[in-house]
């Protein structure tokens, strides 16, 4: 893909285009302006046309450079992962494999639209070779721990689904709260037919409000792999 400018003439910009930013089109303006279409409406809402107004070019100039969405996303995604910062990995197998899916945690929590994008089947396997060192990491250390390749793919997966599972879950709680303040939550239950659930009701809230994913993915990976050589 080439990182060539291209330069556009005012007549051939589209309807709407804003006005007051350069007519030219580079790797690093698209991600750029994709990246604040996403931000402000969501991925979902994320179209070639819109793409072209917002960069002030038409629709066609954009396709010299990305040949559709998936491309695009592909671009995106790979561009931030290559932003995170890659944490210092122990030597420990065990402690490599929770170091590294807390790395994909937190990328995933600061971004959660890029965890459904990536929940698609194969689209992982569509990025750069630089944008999978977390799940090089949980097979190299899966395999290290004793797994054999398959079975740490099984490890890698059964992570990637739990990490997946809380990043939209929190995302996409309906009762979520701008400021982060535990929802509201029914206080009182029939106790003669949910008993344990009517006990703990009124601190239901609060409980499910804390982070509990390093305790739980420390759990999950001593499951996972077992006994080192097993």
């Amino acid at each position: 893909m080439s990182a060539t400018p291209v330069s556009e003439t005012p007549a051939s910009a589209p309807r709407g285009t804003r006005t007051g930013r350069p007519r030219v089109t580079s790797r690093e303006q698209i991600v750029a302006a994709a990246r604040r279409l996403i931000d402000e409406d969501g991925w979902e809402k994320l179209s070639m046309r819109r793409l072209a107004a917002e960069l002030g070019i038409g629709a066609t100039t954009l396709y010299h450079h990305i040949e559709g969405k998936d491309d695009l996303l592909v671009l995106l995604l790979n561009h931030y992962v290559e932003q995170v910062e890659r944490p210092a990995l122990p030597d420990d197998p065990r402690d490599r494999v929770v170091a590294a899916a807390l790395a994909m945690h937190d990328a995933l929590a600061a971004w959660p639209w890029a965890a459904e994008i990536l929940t698609a089947d194969g689209f992982v396997g569509l990025l750069d070779e630089s944008a999978l060192w977390m799940v090089e990491a949980v097979l190299a250390a899966a395999q290290d721990h004793g797994c054999t390749p398959d079975r740490s793919v099984e490890v890698f997966r059964h992570l990637w689904y739990y990490t997946v599972g809380e990043i939209l879950v929190r995302a996409h709680s309906p009762h979520r709260r701008a400021d982060r303040t535990p929802a509201a939550f029914r206080a009182t239950f029939d106790a003669g037919r949910v008993p344990h659930l009517a006990d703990v009701a009124p601190r239901w809230a609060a409980l499910t409000a804390r982070d509990t994913y390093p305790e739980g993915l420390r759990t999950f990976v001593d499951g996972l792999l077992g006994p080192a050589g097993a």
